[in-house]
């Protein structure tokens, strides 16, 4: 991708509808070049897919067998059924960020994000808040089982660079802790890309389904603000597999407000115009780190778990 010269340029969060189990990596991967395409077509030079975008949400079903659970992981990134996307996205000079469950070489499970630019991948994060359940929890209708088939992620927070600025990344879960974004902030990230797939109903305490949209939007529009950073987030939505998933994929300004929002709960891209340059506007102002921040008091964030 050429760098912007006025840090201006558009981005596109590429939400997903349901994938179906039994649903091959092939014809996923046509999908997310279907929405590429589309994304061009609008102008996008950055594309966001959500969590997982390549399978079904498979942690909602306990496995004991890593015969039985394996196929759901990448051991390469790209590989021969990836390989289209990133032609294509090298291509239609548009960089794109991509959710996947990872097994690494010497037999690590996580679950990973990368951005790709160029063609190449020039940044990666492992999902460090990993939600859920470890156990097989029968009760449940849907389980949730990240903790079972994840480690918990080992690269940080990194910030690197991308699409002409300072890029970062998160996954799902932790969009709602504030830690994640304030790491991200502190990094000098000035975008920051995430995918999540989060159920409608949540059987600990379903007093809460109605407010499950509200809360998604309510945690990237407060790190957005509060730490003076866009926020592109990509849904995998709809009844997949018997699960509601949320949609509400959108696009947020550093000023905390929604410039998109997707309107379906299928595949559907929405897009917004990005400048990086109006992370200033809230980092030099209201939440400027060098001036008002006093981390000498903040020592029982770290001290302590639970």
């Amino acid at each position: 991708m050429t760098p912007t010269t006025d840090r201006s340029f558009i981005t596109a969060a590429a939400q997903l509808g349901p994938i179906a189990r039994n649903e091959p990596r092939a014809a996923v991967v046509a999908r997310l070049c279907g929405l590429m395409r589309c994304a061009h077509e609008q102008g996008a030079r950055v594309v966001v897919f959500p969590e997982l975008a390549l399978t079904t949400f498979f942690p909602r079903w306990f496995m004991e067998d890593a015969a039985e659970f394996d196929p759901w992981f990448e051991t390469a990134m790209p590989n021969p059924v990836v390989q289209p996307l990133f032609d294509l996205g090298r291509d239609l000079n548009i960089a794109f960020h991509l959710g996947y469950a990872e097994k690494t070489s010497d037999g690590r499970y996580f679950n990973t994000a990368i951005f790709v630019e160029g063609g190449q991948v020039t940044g990666k994060y492992r999902k460090i808040h990993l939600p859920g359940h470890a156990d097989h929890q029968t009760w449940r209708p849907c389980q949730h089982l990240e903790k079972r088939y994840f480690e918990k992620g080992d690269l940080g927070f990194p910030v690197f660079d991308g699409a002409g600025g300072k890029l970062g990344m998160c996954i799902c879960n932790d969009r709602r802790w504030p830690e994640t974004w304030r790491m991200l902030g502190l990094g000098g990230a000035e975008m920051v890309m995430l995918g999540y797939n989060t159920p409608l109903h949540y059987p600990p305490a379903p007093e809460h389904d109605h407010l499950q949209y509200f809360h998604n939007e309510l945690s990237l529009q407060a790190g957005a603000y509060q730490n003076g950073m866009w926020v592109i987030a990509a849904a995998k939505a709809g009844r997949e597999e018997g699960c509601d998933l949320i949609g509400g994929s959108c696009i947020v300004a550093p000023t905390g407000e929604i410039l998109a929002r997707a309107a379906t709960v299928a595949d559907e891209v929405i897009t917004a115009r990005v400048d990086l340059d109006r992370c200033a506007e809230i980092r030099r102002n209201v939440f400027d780190f060098a001036q008002h921040r006093q981390p000498g008091d903040y020592g029982l964030l770290t001290r302590t778990e639970g």
